[in-house]
């Protein structure tokens, strides 16, 4: 009896599941309090105004608004929250 496999396929099927990362509201747009705009892993988002970030660097708003969005260097960018008016 054979102590190995022909094909090696038995070694082959591992896969991690996604994550579902990234921004979840863009700029420009409404969110409530409490709502989740980015899921990263790193600050490449960093939090602004009326925005909080998770001890998983989450950030969520704080205030009801609109989503704001600014490039500080290449790769970084800050989120605020801006509020509604009228």
């Amino acid at each position: 009896m054979a102590h190995k496999k022909g094909s090696g396929s038995s070694r082959n099927g591992r896969d991690s599941i996604g994550k579902r990362l990234g921004i979840k509201v863009y700029g420009n747009h409404n969110i409530k309090n409490g709502h989740i705009i980015v899921r990263q892993r790193g600050t490449k988002f960093l939090p602004g105004r009326n925005v909080k970030m998770g001890k998983d660097h989450t950030l969520y708003a704080i205030k009801d608004g609109l989503v704001y969005f600014k490039k500080i260097k290449k790769n970084k960018s800050v989120i605020s929250i801006i509020n509604k008016t009228g």
